[in-house]
């Protein structure tokens, strides 16, 4: 029997359970291993260059401005990845050790080591130390180099922590589940205002990154690499100050994750409480009829399709992170080009495109639950009403916000004169969309699995192909007839003046090709309802 003398401490224990998880996750299988050394190979690869072009920067006039503004995106990214990859990392979860006796203070320092262990901590280490042979002039800048990289990188990692500790009853429900599916999005978003950002620099240089700059330089953990640079400019107070700012925030994470996991270890899980109390059941209970606005739609058939069209898109991961990617993609786009000056008033169409192909494969999103909708379609004409309710949900969020989007490409380009025509364009797109969606939903339906990244089930990749590009193309075919009128009027002498009846025209025509999309749609509807269960049952 071990000693209590020389028992092992918390913190070796702890690096030791991380570098056995770590290993025996390898073990499972030589799929998960290739996978491992693969993003092990990228990243320390993405890294060496990374590092190279900050050593590059050496001596240039607006290098601390590019490295604190870099070291201030890796703690974002520290920050934001446990909330979007809460899976990535076994020990993020510490209510795995609530039945262990162990102190909070202990208990932080352990987990604080056991987290420099992985690829993302030596990612980081790469980037600091790349940052401070940028920075480093003279032996004392060496130094603190050395115990600004130590700051930094504990300040990530513990924010990262912290951040964990607060929301890990989040990241275990279906709401963390959302954010894991959102992480998609956020990364596209965030590499087109990467991408924005590099145009703009390469336009106008680096210089404007020092206003920036002069402000995250005391900012944790920017601060801690930026007193590399006080140091080698003699500024031996302006370092102390920087040093002393990490230190502080780095005690005030480590105090706030102690905060959290004392609380999380000692207050009972809400989801084992009976947390549905009498105004849940009354809200359960009461419907559509309890008000709110819900009781602002349609009566009938068409108000019940629309509000359970729109609980899908609230509640459901998939249906969620589709409806917000495109509405994203919808604004980025044309917005981006305008600001940069490289866009057409007509990438404002792009908006009610990316939202219209929310109408494609619509009984995908009901998964095996669609028996219960295939139960009350007896008839086209029950099939249409119920095609109509989900084309309508989606017109509540696409009607607006295409006119949101097109109005504002407009003024960011100043041509307000053609905001008529592009408008029309839009509407007369969404509703050749509209029609599409609907007879490609009957035609070609798939279904998406309900687990997992993946939006279509093995096996019916063709079908989703077909649906969503040969519906797209489909419709750009039947909006023809008002893109030659558009450019008709914008070729012939004179035309212009009359280019504000695009307008009227695009709405109506809109109107009415999606009205007869759905009124063809519904009889195929009706007679392949156990078709169409078959194949959104596969999930």
């Amino acid at each position: 029997m071990t000693a209590a003398g020389t028992a092992p401490s918390v913190t070796s224990v702890l690096v030791r359970l991380k570098l056995s998880l770590l290993r025996n996750g390898l073990r499972q299988s030589g799929g998960r291993r290739a996978a491992y050394v693969t993003s092990l190979v990228v990243v320390l690869l993405f890294a060496a260059l990374q590092t190279l072009g900050l050593v590059a920067l050496r001596g240039h006039a607006h290098v601390e401005s590019v490295i604190v503004l870099l070291v201030a995106v890796l703690a974002l990214g520290w920050a934001v990845m446990p909330l979007f990859f809460p899976s990535g990392d076994e020990t993020l979860d510490a209510t795995r050790l609530v039945m262990l006796p162990l102190r909070p203070g202990p208990l932080v320092r352990a987990l604080l080591a056991a987290s420099l262990v992985g690829i993302g901590p030596l990612f980081t280490l790469c980037l600091l130390l790349g940052s401070v042979v940028a920075l480093a002039h003279g032996a004392a800048a060496a130094v603190t180099g050395v115990l600004g990289v130590a700051l930094a990188l504990l300040v990530c990692v513990a924010l990262a922590r912290a951040v964990a500790a607060a929301n890990v009853r989040l990241l275990s429900s279906r709401r963390g589940r959302d954010l894991a599916v959102l992480s998609g999005l956020v990364i596209a978003v965030g590499a087109q205002v990467v991408n924005f950002g590099a145009q703009r620099l390469g336009v106008s240089g680096l210089a404007q990154l020092t206003p920036v700059g002069d402000v995250l330089r005391w900012v944790p953990p920017g601060s801690a690499i930026a007193a590399v640079d006080a140091v080698s400019r003699g500024a031996y107070g302006t370092a102390a100050a920087q040093l002393a700012l990490s230190c502080a925030a780095l005690a005030g994470l480590l105090a706030l994750w102690a905060r959290h996991l004392t609380r999380l270890m000692t207050s009972p899980d809400g989801s084992t409480l009976n947390a549905a109390g009498p105004p849940d059941r009354e809200r359960a209970a009461g419907g559509r009829g309890a008000g709110g606005l819900a009781g602002l739609l349609p009566a009938g058939r068409t108000g019940t399709v629309m509000e359970r069209s729109l609980r899908y898109v609230w509640r459901d991961p998939k249906t969620k992170a589709a409806w917000a990617t495109s509405l994203a993609i919808g604004l980025i786009v044309p917005v981006f080009n305008a600001v940069q000056g490289t866009g057409t008033i007509y990438f404002a169409c792009f908006a009610a495109g990316m939202l219209g192909v929310q109408m494609y494969n619509q009984f995908g999103q009901d998964t095996s639950a669609f028996w219960m909708v295939a139960a009350t379609i007896s008839d086209g004409r029950d099939a249409y009403v119920e095609l109509r309710g989900r084309a309508l949900a989606l017109l509540v969020i696409t009607l607006p916000y295409a006119v949101v989007v097109t109005v504002l490409t407009t003024a960011l380009l100043g041509a307000w004169t053609r905001l008529p025509e592009v408008l029309g364009l839009s509407l007369a797109l969404l509703g050749a969309m509209l029609a599409t969606g609907a007879w490609t939903s009957a035609r070609f339906p798939y279904s998406i699995p309900q687990e997992g990244y993946k939006n279509v089930a093995p096996g019916q990749a063709g079908l989703a192909w077909i649906s969503i590009f040969g519906g797209m193309v489909a419709a750009a075919l039947l909006c023809s007839p008002v893109i030659a009128v558009t450019i008709w009027l914008n070729v012939s002498a004179g035309g212009d003046r009359h280019l504000w009846l695009l307008l009227p025209l695009g709405a109506a025509y809109g109107a009415g090709v999606g009205w007869a999309g759905l009124r063809l749609a519904a009889p195929r509807t009706a007679n392949r309802l156990p078709e169409i269960l078959t194949a959104v049952s596969k999930g």
